[in-house]
């Protein structure tokens, strides 16, 4: 595994370097989001550890500038433990928010489960009717349209497929896709849902909502 560090603290720099060492992984270093741009834009990484609150740019600002096309599994590490930071996180689709002083070998953890979960092997297309997922291409089309998802409608998307007439609550979907522990209401899941199925369009009610839990796909016709 390529992780990037972002974080202009030399003793995070190495326990973390310590850390992956163990591991194994092949570790590089950024010490302001600047940095962090030149990096993530000359090299590829599977996986980025983000501090928040640097000298020159903050991780927000990385988060922002950084193309779609280098976007990679993020996650952050910020002394900040407000619900506003941790949302905006979220709302520019980081992967896992971590407060310090953090655990070392908990952070390690989380890295591991998004890269297998990233790495999962699953079938290269998904149809129904006009309704065609690309899971190589990573798009979704309906009468050969492009649908315009955002990449956690997608993920979304994807798992109830994969998971489907399974009845999956709010909280699961939070641990899979955000993969963190859920720390305020419903509403994260319930605002991806709505605009995911106000994308599908005819397709919308393929996502049935499971009364008292969550939401299912089902393409099963009554």
């Amino acid at each position: 595994m390529k992780v990037l560090v972002v974080d202009d603290e030399k003793r995070i720099q190495d326990v973390l370097y310590e850390y992956c060492k163990i591991e194994k992984f092949d570790v590089d270093f950024a010490n302001n989001g600047e940095e962090a741009l030149i990096k993530l834009n000359q090299h590829q990484y599977d996986i980025m550890v983000l501090d928040i609150m640097m000298p020159k740019m903050d991780g927000f600002e990385v988060l922002k500038l950084l193309p779609k096309e280098k976007k990679i599994p993020t996650i952050v590490l910020s002394a900040r433990d407000d619900e506003y930071d941790k949302l905006q996180g979220f709302d520019l689709d980081i992967d896992d928010y971590l407060t310090k002083p953090f655990s070392p070998k908990e952070l390690i953890a989380r890295m591991k489960a998004i890269t297998k979960r990233n790495q999962v092997k699953r079938k290269t297309k998904y149809t129904y009717q006009t309704l065609e997922i690309d899971y190589d291409g990573h798009t979704v089309k309906i009468d050969g349209k492009l649908v315009n998802l955002t990449p956690k409608e997608y993920d979304v998307l994807v798992y109830l497929i994969d998971n489907k007439n399974i009845a999956i609550s709010r909280e699961q979907l939070l641990s899979k896709i955000w993969g963190y522990d859920f720390f305020g209401d419903d509403r994260t899941i319930d605002t991806h849902i709505k605009m995911l199925r106000n994308n599908l369009g005819k397709y919308r009610d393929l996502i049935v909502t499971v009364r008292g839990l969550g939401y299912k796909y089902s393409d099963e016709e009554e």
